[in-house]
């Protein structure tokens, strides 16, 4: 079973227009979140992502955007540390605030 995060919160974006099909995404991504169709790169699984940031900084073209560390990560991961449920929102819980 592949696991998922919250759903429908991830950070991550596209820009087609400047992406070139490269792949380096699909090469970086360690949850399989992109594919390449028609020539660009597309976001197949947006909910597996877990925003570590590995795809933005490796676009060549500036094509991919994601706020690393936020987001569903983050409260995953402080739902863990707590003890709690996952929440994402102004209200996360997390000691810097907001998480997405």
């Amino acid at each position: 079973m592949t696991h998922r995060y919250l759903k429908n919160v991830v950070s991550l974006s596209i820009d087609s227009e400047k992406c070139t099909g490269c792949g380096r995404c699909t090469e970086v991504c360690p949850h399989s979140v992109f594919d390449i169709s028609n020539g660009k790169a597309e976001i197949i699984q947006r909910d597996l992502c877990m925003e570590c940031g590995a795809c933005a900084p490796n676009c060549p073209h500036k094509a991919l955007k994601v706020n690393a560390g936020v987001g569903c990560a983050a409260a995953v991961i402080w739902g863990w540390v707590t003890g709690n449920e996952p929440a994402c929102g102004s209200s996360c819980g997390s000691p810097g605030g907001e998480c997405c």
